[in-house]
């Protein structure tokens, strides 16, 4: 662990602005998230009729702009329904659990630095809400909650597609948060700091994404599950469970369903530019020649540039892949981006832990590199050996036992390989001649038995 880890951290210049500031603050802070839901709403039926050659929203205000405006006035005007054997408490709200949640993780992400405060209102004010120390781990938690409210909504809905959708939700996010928190691991390691204020500081020579890659594409395909996107929207794939969790929602209650999970994409990329992208600071080739690039309002600029590169890499997403399936999903999280994401962790530690003790960083590279050539040299005697078993088994003649179709009671197809038995009183193909009408081969019982008695 990093030295600057013991020291405790200087945070003082939160918690000082008058109430009236602060009540300002979360008011841009909300509306910041609702405008940019707004906008991305068209935006991604813009880019995804660009990529299907159609046209897209045109009507609602200046090239379809208002779109979004006018889907949330209808949808607060459509009839609200209330299906008879839900549990209607929880029902209810399922919905509000879901999306305030989405809300509160932006009060410590960081559109500015703390040192450098800009004057509102004549008031010398940071532009962050609030920091805490465990900043990222507010965050962790907080996206953990709201989890709760798609489960809530699939269980009280009282019909076994929501269920499924809730289930689906709840096992998605088990699985792809312990390979996201072990990503966040990577950052608190070399930034030596859990609070979004200083991981930003820490990135001033260097981002984290060049860094540590890994780590950000863990955490790139933990966000796009996180937030039950496509190709990783199970939860509410149309193709098997109708709409999921919201299937048997209507009105504002769905929208706030929908609302939830666009603050939940922008909340996930402005974590994902604090971590990794260098948070409110001027990309490289803006910062080397204009000194004033990281001072006064402009970082807000660069933070927003970054946060709609991802959002558009959302959208991209989902013109692009197809749906996975549901044991491919979980596949990727458990035997896939957990594992990497541990050695990953080790590795990073092993790295730091070598680092404090003054270590050279060539020798550093060379007891990596030493340790990875050990594991893959392992991994290959593993693989050489055990193919080697298998194709000894095969080799090996096999005596499978014959075939029953009716084995278990009732007929059962039979599996690639097998061939089912003859079938009884059925001639060999090679014997099978063609019959005349009225040869010995037609003869039934009845006239044999005329035949006899005559």
């Amino acid at each position: 662990m990093t030295p600057n880890v013991l020291a405790a951290e200087d945070l003082s210049m939160f918690g000082t602005d008058p109430w009236w500031l602060v009540l300002v603050k979360a008011v841009f802070c909300f509306a910041f998230l609702m405008v940019t839901v707004l906008f991305s709403i068209v935006w991604e039926r813009k880019v995804v009729a660009w990529m299907q050659l159609r046209i897209g929203p045109n009507r609602h205000g200046p090239w379809g702009l208002l779109q979004s405006l006018a889907d949330g006035v209808k949808l607060m005007l459509k009839e609200d329904v209330i299906v008879k054997k839900a549990d209607k408490v929880v029902y209810v709200l399922a919905p509000i659990i879901a999306a305030i949640p989405a809300f509160m993780a932006i009060a410590v992400i960081p559109f500015g630095p703390a040192d450098d405060q800009v004057s509102i209102f004549g008031h010398r004010t940071a532009m962050q809400l609030t920091d805490l120390p465990i900043a990222m781990l507010y965050v962790l938690a907080v996206a953990s909650v709201g989890i709760y409210g798609i489960v809530l909504a699939g269980w009280s809905s009282g019909s076994t597609y929501p269920l499924l959708g809730g289930l689906r939700s709840c096992a998605q996010m088990i699985s792809y948060e312990i390979a996201m928190g072990a990503a966040f691991a990577s950052v608190f390691l070399y930034s030596g700091s859990m609070s979004t204020s200083k991981i930003v500081e820490a990135q001033a020579d260097r981002w984290f994404v060049i860094l540590l890659p890994v780590s950000f594409i863990i955490y790139i395909v933990t966000m796009v599950g996180e937030t039950n996107r496509a190709p990783f929207d199970m939860p509410e794939s149309e193709g098997d469970l109708v709409g999921g969790f919201n299937t048997e929602y209507s009105s504002i209650k769905f929208a706030m369903f929908m609302l939830a999970e666009y603050v939940n994409m922008v909340t996930v990329s402005a974590v994902s530019v604090t971590l990794f992208l260098g948070g409110w600071r001027a990309p490289y080739p803006i910062s080397t020649f204009w000194e004033g690039a990281n001072h006064g309002w402009w970082p807000m600029l660069w933070f927003v540039i970054k946060v709609q590169l991802l959002l558009f890499f959302f959208i991209w997403l989902r013109g692009t892949l197809p749906r996975v399936r549901y044991d491919q999903l979980m596949k990727l999280g458990w035997k896939v981006l957990i594992p990497v994401a541990v050695v990953w962790l080790m590795l990073v530690a092993t790295v730091r832990a070598l680092r404090n003790e003054n270590i050279a960083f060539s020798n550093i590279v060379l007891y990596v590199a030493g340790g990875v050539l050990a594991l893959l040299l392992l991994s290959f005697l593993f693989d050489a050996f055990r193919d080697r078993k298998a194709k000894e088994a095969a080799a090996r003649p096999a005596e499978e036992p014959s075939f029953d179709p009716m084995a278990g009671g009732f007929p059962v197809p039979p599996k690639p390989g097998q061939s089912l038995p003859p079938v009884p009183r059925r001639r060999p193909r090679h014997e099978r001649d063609l019959v005349v009408s009225g040869g010995p081969d037609t003869a039934t019982e009845s006239d044999e038995r005329g035949t006899d008695g005559v």
